[in-house]
């Protein structure tokens, strides 16, 4: 999924002639804390609510204050992983889409991107979810989908989580089968540590709370 694909169309960008009332207005109705600002095709940078914030008059256009911009963007090309890089490392609510000759495309909201990876990690599907504690040199993906298929399943999405510090991995799958006994008990069998199993069994499916968890790990 790249950038473009996010785009959404339903949030106008701001216009230095933009009053400050009308930017915190719009922030307010779309329910985001930035917005980038356009003349024409070319970007500007991106606004902060808490700055507009500190102006003396709501009626008083943006294009003169003294705003320190945020110069935060992606390429149309660039893949999903990035637009969520830029949304965890500068805490954003949007990221700006700018072509190659760095003409403004449009944005991309983080209720875009929680859309676009709750279905890129197949959270409404219906399965279960196993966690594996893995040493980083047994990170076998193939392995671990031959171990599913192997009891006719199949992997859904999966994604690792680490920390700088940790020698070990934690490896999340989301499986196409409600009883995951049997593949479990092949993990195990394999020597891989199971961490957690959750599955909707009980009618209560927990893969929208791994799901937050990841977004969670992400700082999002």
């Amino acid at each position: 999924m790249l950038a473009e694909k996010l785009i959404s169309n339903k949030i106008p960008p701001l216009r230095t002639s933009d009053t400050v009332g009308n930017a915190l207005e719009r922030m307010n109705e779309f329910k985001l804390y930035h917005l980038p600002i356009v003349n024409e095709t070319q970007y500007l940078g991106i606004v902060a609510e808490e700055e507009l914030m500190e102006a003396r008059s709501q009626d008083t256009a943006i294009g003169a204050l003294p705003l320190a911009l945020l110069n935060s963007f992606t390429y149309a090309n660039a893949h999903i992983y990035e637009v969520i890089r830029l949304f965890s490392e500068f805490q954003l609510s949007i990221v700006p889409v700018l072509d190659q000759h760095k003409n403004y495309l449009g944005m991309v909201s983080i209720n875009n991107v929680l859309s676009c990876t709750a279905n890129l990690y197949a959270v409404n599907e219906p399965g279960g979810i196993i966690v594996l504690n893995i040493n980083n040199r047994n990170n076998s993906l193939a392995h671990m989908s031959q171990i599913v298929e192997a009891d006719n399943a199949q992997i859904l999405s999966s994604y690792v989580s680490s920390s700088p510090s940790a020698t070990r991995l934690e490896v999340t799958l989301k499986i196409n089968k409600l009883d995951l006994s049997g593949i479990v008990a092949s993990f195990e069998r394999y020597d891989y540590e199971v961490k957690a199993v959750y599955n909707n069994s009980n009618n209560n499916d927990d893969s929208m709370d791994r799901f937050n968890s990841f977004m969670n790990y992400l700082n999002v």
